[in-house]
């Protein structure tokens, strides 16, 4: 079960680089290459699976646009932060171990 996200998970997002929104938040990840944004997607669908939590995206080469919210609840929840603080740290680890 997922719980509305309190201002100070919109703000943890926010400062984050996330788009946020009254009911969704947004972020585009860019990559070296398709390969790259493909890998990097498959990775978020292990997470999101275990989370029991699915981002919306799209992917054109490089680029993957990522909206996240809780239909659930109408809006964002503390899944959507989980989800979004796991994504950022898979392209941390890319990008620290040289990839990027």
């Amino acid at each position: 079960m997922s719980t509305e996200l309190t201002e100070a998970g919109r703000a943890a997002l926010t400062s984050a680089g996330w788009d946020v929104a009254d009911r969704h938040a947004k972020k585009t990840y860019k990559f070296r290459d398709f390969v790259e944004a493909f890998g990097w997607m498959t990775s978020v669908a292990i997470v999101a699976e275990k989370l029991n939590h699915h981002p919306e995206w799209f992917n054109v080469y490089r680029t993957v646009d990522v909206t996240l919210t809780t239909h659930d609840t109408g809006g964002l929840s503390d899944l959507d932060l989980r989800l979004a603080e796991r994504m950022d740290e898979l392209v941390d680890a890319k990008r620290s171990q040289g990839n990027r």
